[in-house]
């Protein structure tokens, strides 16, 4: 039978004879009715989901505009008074010495937090 719709019919078998139990069980539904409800409750997590997510970027955020560039200077300038001292020491016949380390530290952090 020529059809121009876009699926075909099956062929009606109308023989009962040609019928089995597995035929039934094939034509069940594939979702119970109770599946409705918890379609319900998958939306909830998935917004509860979407929510998290949002959060996660936003603490993503803070580290990569706050927190990093912190860092990075506090660590950059420790590095580079240490490879300053080590040159100065090769190059000139000079010894640096840090009389107190809390209060260079302390005024490391200070000039971080300072010029921002």
């Amino acid at each position: 039978m020529p059809s121009n719709s876009e699926y075909i019919e099956p062929i009606a078998n109308d023989s009962p004879a040609t019928s089995s139990p597995d035929d039934e069980i094939d034509s069940l539904p594939d979702s119970a009715p109770s599946d409705d409800i918890d379609n319900d409750e998958e939306e909830e997590e998935s917004d509860a989901e979407k929510e998290w997510k949002e959060s996660l970027q936003q603490l993503e955020l803070i580290l990569t505009m706050v927190l990093v560039p912190y860092a990075g200077k506090y660590f950059g300038r420790k590095c580079a008074y240490w490879g300053w001292a080590k040159f100065m020491e090769w190059k000139y016949p000079v010894e640096v010495v840090y009389t107190s380390k809390r209060t260079f530290q302390a005024t490391g952090a200070v000039a971080v937090g300072a010029s921002l």
